[in-house]
């Protein structure tokens, strides 16, 4: 399992690099088109390799989705963390009633009667 997942690492490492050696022509990204811009007043702008502004974009998507998935499981976190607590109150219930139960009782007896 762990060449496996070392191939696929490299892989990934040659496919990247790879990417990166056949894009590296410099190219501008505008906020806004001439004309926009010209209405506005400024048009912010920013020269990168081409392989950057991809790695970026992906970068930038794969966080936005992360962000989005953590927020749509929030209802199923909170559940999760109210049937703990629940559980938690049930044990320390169940192990009360077990005290009370036995409370008269030899230490000896009640350990074996607990054990069934």
């Amino acid at each position: 399992m762990r060449y496996i997942k070392l191939f696929i690492v490299v892989v990934l490492i040659v496919l990247l690099v790879s990417f990166t050696m056949a894009n590296l022509q410099v190219v501008t990204v505008q906020l806004m088109t001439d004309r926009l811009a010209g209405l506005i007043g400024f048009n912010w702008s920013i020269s990168l390799p081409l392989f950057m502004i991809m790695l970026i974009g992906v970068a930038i998507g794969l966080a936005l989705g992360y962000i989005f998935e953590w927020l749509r499981e929030h209802k199923h976190r909170r559940q999760a963390s109210v049937s703990a607590r629940e559980a938690r109150k049930l044990e320390r219930e169940v192990a009360k009633l077990k005290q009370e139960k036995h409370k008269d009782k030899d230490e000896i007896l009640a350990l074996l009667e607990e054990a069934r």
